[in-house]
C-alpha cells in the first residue's frame, strides 16, 4: 500500500455569540455568530452591523486569544 498526504477538514460546530475571525477570502475579518444551523450560519459585522447569511463552511484552524475584537 502507497502512503499519500491527506489534508484533513473537521467543521468547526459554531455557536451563537461567538466572535470569530475569518484570516481570508472575501468574507475575510471580524464577525460574531448571530445564528447557527444545520446548513446555514447568520454572521454579523461589529463594526458596521452588517448581517450576511451564508453556508455553513468554516473549519476549525486555531483558537487563540487576542486582545483587540474587533481588530482594527
Amino acid at each position: 500500500m502507497t502512503e499519500h498526504e491527506v489534508i484533513v477538514f473537521k467543521e468547526y460546530p459554531l455557536r451563537e455569540g461567538q466572535k470569530i475571525h475569518i484570516a481570508d477570502g472575501f468574507r475575510h475579518g471580524d464577525w460574531q455568530v448571530v445564528k447557527a444551523g444545520a446548513k446555514k450560519i447568520r454572521l454579523r459585522c461589529p463594526v458596521s452591523g452588517l448581517e450576511i447569511e451564508c453556508d455553513k463552511s468554516y473549519y476549525f484552524v486555531e483558537e487563540r486569544r487576542q486582545g483587540n475584537w474587533p481588530a482594527e
